[in-house]
C-alpha cells in the first residue's frame, strides 16, 4: 500500500487554499466549515453523508460544500483515496459572484455531488496551478472562468435565494450563542435553559435542523477559530487554549480529525519565510 501524502497551499493572489491528500484512508466526522469546498476525487471511491442523505463518490466526480454544510465521509472497502481541493472563503466567493453576475449575493450550490462532472479537467489545471505556486495571468483567468461556469451551472439562481429555509429561532438562537461563547465551558443544561427547552428535545430539534448534534457544531467553531489563530502566526497552544480546547493535545486530535492535518502544518502555509 502507498504511503499517504497530505499538501496544502495558500495562494496569496487568489486568497484560497489548496489540499492535495493522496492515499488517505482517514474518516472525517460530521462537520462542517465556515468557507466553500469545491473539491474532486482524482482516485477511489468514498462513501458521502451531506445533510443526512448519502451518496457513493468516486473517480471524476466533483463536489461542492457551502459554508456550514454538514458533511462527513469514510473509505469503502478500505479503498484509499486520491484527493484535492479548493477552500474559498465567503467573502471571496461573495465579490468574485458579483463581480461575475453584477448581482449582489452568494452563491449556494445546489447539490453536494455532480458525479462524472465535466468541469474536473479545469479544476485539476486550476489547482495544479496553486500546488505549483504559479503567479501568472492564467491562473487567474481560470479561476474567474471557472467559477463563472460553476456557479452557473450548479448554484441555486438568484431569485431563489430567499426562498431557502431557515432554521427555528431556538436553533438560530442556540448557534448564535455557541459562537459568540464557543471559548467557554458549555453544558447542555446551559443550553437548554436559553432555549427553555429540556434536553433531549434541544439535542433532537438541533441536529434534525442543522444535521449536527450542539457538541459537534461547537469543536467546528473552535476549529475554524483556531485556523483563524494560526493564520495569525499563533503558537498551537495559544491558538487551542484560546479557542476553548482544554489543551494542546485535545486540539491537535480534533484538528486532524476534522481538517486532514495537524496544526502545524497547517500553519505553514501561511509561512512567507
Amino acid at each position: 500500500m502507498n504511503q499517504e501524502e497530505r499538501t496544502v497551499r495558500f495562494d496569496h493572489t487568489l486568497q484560497v487554499e489548496a489540499y492535495r491528500f493522496e492515499g488517505i484512508m482517514q474518516k472525517f466526522p460530521n462537520h462542517f466549515h465556515e468557507y466553500y469546498v469545491i473539491g474532486f476525487i482524482e482516485h477511489g471511491k468514498r462513501k458521502l453523508t451531506c445533510k443526512n442523505k448519502d451518496y457513493i463518490i468516486g473517480t471524476g466526480d466533483v463536489i461542492f460544500f457551502n459554508p456550514f454544510d454538514t458533511h462527513a465521509c469514510e473509505s469503502i472497502n478500505n479503498e484509499t483515496l486520491d484527493y484535492r481541493c479548493l477552500n474559498i472563503n465567503a467573502d471571496i466567493m461573495k465579490k468574485v459572484a458579483e463581480e461575475i453576475t453584477g448581482q449582489e449575493f452568494i452563491p449556494s450550490f445546489t447539490s453536494p455531488v455532480v458525479y462524472q462532472c465535466e468541469h474536473s479537467s479545469t479544476l485539476h489545471k486550476l489547482h495544479q496551478m496553486v500546488m505549483d505556486e504559479r503567479s501568472d495571468l492564467e491562473k487567474e483567468e481560470t479561476f474567474y472562468f471557472l467559477l463563472e461556469q460553476l456557479i452557473e451551472a450548479y448554484s441555486l439562481p438568484h431569485e431563489q435565494m430567499k426562498e431557502q429555509k431557515t432554521p427555528t429561532q431556538a436553533v438560530e438562537h442556540l448557534c448564535t450563542y455557541l459562537k459568540t461563547h464557543y471559548s467557554e465551558s458549555i453544558k447542555l443544561d446551559d443550553l437548554a435553559k436559553i432555549v427553555k427547552l429540556n434536553k433531549y428535545s434541544l439535542l433532537r430539534s438541533f441536529t434534525r435542523t442543522l444535521g449536527i448534534t450542539p457538541y459537534r457544531y461547537l469543536q467546528t467553531i473552535r476549529i475554524n477559530q483556531a485556523k483563524k489563530r494560526l493564520e495569525r502566526g499563533l503558537k498551537p497552544i495559544d491558538a487551542a487554549l484560546d479557542s476553548g480546547f482544554i489543551d494542546q493535545s485535545h486540539f491537535s486530535h480534533f484538528f486532524k480529525e476534522f481538517i486532514g492535518l495537524t496544526p502545524g502544518q497547517y500553519q505553514k502555509i501561511f509561512d512567507k519565510s
